[in-house]
């Protein structure tokens, strides 16, 4: 994580991490003792960070899910899950790497994994399509929840894509048939479901892995019908007011957490998941199990319909005129 790119406002946190390195650096060099020094830095840094991650700007929580070193979800696989099994293809056409599951252990609990994988450089993000699935990958998805329903396992989705890939190929391939194929499928299925948005959570491309009994976002991770700057160019002609569209948008964890769209958020360490993967990995090992314990602990067909009224709940508020009725 030594190489790791700074956002514009942690430019105080990378000057206090550089002073820290330099005092290491010269104890190692001279053999000085600098622990008090260190401990001061160390000190102020952590402040710093703390204060920096919770005011953060809806903008900045949306530069912060989409950190090119923020994990994906084989970085979670390797970290949070055991005994990984990788399982390819829709079936149909040819395997979407936009999109990977398999079967795996929490906790020593089998369950299938599924979730949307972006690329670390430009080779990778070409294979991966940076993300965004054609339909035979929301397929592939589908075959391995159906899979997983079959032999009674449980089933995570983890959610980080700009939205489901818009070219013509992906049209012709049937793509919003796809999308919305998965939706009707995950509403009825009779294992338990969670999805977890991880970083970027955009459009129908996140929602095909995420009608779940429980949705988790991580702490600065985001989810919303269209990114700030699409947003924008349609509102406003201009991407340059994505600003004004991120605070409209109530895309942040703590919007849609009071807005009842998502139903738990999981802390992530100071600085943000790209500063700290195995922490991240760890609240989310917590989170998932707790979360699959309450879930399995359900009869099916209450499970299910608690599904459904969650999201007949979503959208539903009361005008002023009928709140000052009742």
């Amino acid at each position: 994580m030594a190489n790791v790119p700074h956002l514009e406002f942690e430019r105080d946190i990378v000057e206090i991490q550089g002073q820290i390195d330099k005092l290491l650096s010269l104890a190692e060099d001279k053999g000085i003792d600098v622990s008090s020094d260190l401990d001061a830095l160390r000190g102020r840094l952590e402040t710093l960070k703390q204060d920096t991650y919770r005011n953060l700007r809806p903008i900045e929580q949306v530069q912060v899910a989409r950190h090119p070193r923020r994990p994906f979800t084989l970085d979670y696989v390797s970290r949070v899950f055991t005994d990984w099994l990788e399982l390819h293809g829709d079936r149909a056409f040819r395997d979407d790497e936009a999109i990977v599951g398999g079967w795996a252990r929490l906790e020593g609990r089998s369950v299938m994994v599924i979730g949307h994988q972006k690329g670390r450089d430009m080779k990778e993000n070409l294979r991966r399509n940076f993300g965004m699935p054609h339909p035979e990958g929301y397929r592939k998805a589908l075959r391995l929840m159906r899979m997983a329903e079959k032999f009674g396992r449980p089933v995570i989705n983890l959610i980080d894509t700009p939205g489901a890939y818009p070219g013509i190929g992906a049209e012709e391939r049937g793509q919003a048939e796809a999308i919305a194929m998965n939706l009707r499928e995950m509403a009825r299925m009779r294992v338990p479901l969670i999805s977890v948005v991880i970083g970027e959570g955009g459009s129908g491309g996140a929602l095909a892995l995420g009608v779940t009994d429980r949705i988790l976002m991580l702490e600065h991770s985001i989810y919303s019908v269209i990114s700030p700057e699409g947003c924008a160019a349609i509102l406003w002609r201009s991407a340059e007011h994505r600003e004004k569209a991120a605070d409209a948008l109530k895309l942040t964890a703590r919007n849609l957490l009071a807005l009842g769209v998502c139903d738990e958020i999981v802390d992530e360490p100071s600085g943000g998941a790209h500063s700290d993967w195995d922490a991240t990995s760890d609240a989310l090992r917590a989170a998932l199990h707790r979360n699959l314990g309450e879930l399995e602990a359900l009869e099916v067909e209450d499970r299910i319909r608690l599904r459904h009224a969650k999201f007949e709940a979503m959208g539903s508020w009361l005008g002023e005129g009928a709140a000052a009725e009742s």
